[in-house]
């Protein structure tokens, strides 16, 4: 006869890979909580760039917002929430048959700064996007709104202190990272708390 076995359950040893993750994640989640948590300058900023949206608001001026790839995403997401949320009336150019039209005619390079000039009135705001700071296109639209006369321009970027993207705003904010993706996601979790700070709470049906 066989003997019973035993029914208790004994913890598998944990392997070489999985320490390794834990300890990815531990530290990434690390390195978001550093680049995220706002300094005294950003905090005074973010209060800045909201009475600018609300004054641009009352003047009944509009918020542009661009970004390339995962930037577009969230200057999608922001705009939205701007505009249904914070009732700030937003728009970005991520729609495929403007973009594409415009980066036929026009030059993918040019495609925003053509896309401010049409869409574009003076008192407006423009909100930048891009992680590097380098993203030429971003850069031009950047003229494109000063020459349209806006009201102000906000950047978001990261990596080099010194991009050139940081150097162009009336307000920047940066974020202390060469990592995209903590970049990407400081970046939006930056812009939906200025929507909070509008709305003046954070819970509210949706």
């Amino acid at each position: 006869m066989l003997k019973e076995e035993s029914m208790t359950i004994r913890a598998l040893p944990e392997s070489d890979a999985t320490k390794s993750d834990n300890s990815f994640l531990l530290q990434y989640f690390e390195d978001f909580r550093s680049a995220v948590s706002p300094s005294d300058q950003v905090i005074s900023d973010l209060i800045l760039a909201k009475q600018k949206l609300v004054d641009a608001s009352h003047s009944n001026k509009k918020i542009i917002v661009l970004g390339n790839g995962g930037s577009a995403a969230i200057a999608s997401h922001f705009s939205v929430d701007l505009t249904k949320n914070a009732g700030i009336r937003s728009i970005n150019f991520n729609e495929a048959d403007l973009l594409t039209c415009f980066s036929n005619d026009f030059g993918y390079q040019e495609a925003y700064a053509k896309a401010v000039e049409f869409y574009g009135d003076p008192g407006d705001i423009l909100i930048a996007i891009s992680s590097s700071g380098k993203s030429s296109n971003i850069i031009k639209s950047i003229q494109k709104a000063r020459d349209g006369k806006f009201s102000a321009v906000l950047t978001f970027s990261g990596m080099e202190n010194d991009n050139p993207l940081k150097q162009l705003g009336d307000i920047n904010f940066w974020v202390d990272s060469f990592a995209y993706n903590l970049i990407e996601n400081t970046h939006q979790v930056w812009l939906l708390s200025i929507v909070d700070l509008i709305i003046g709470k954070s819970v509210y049906s949706a």
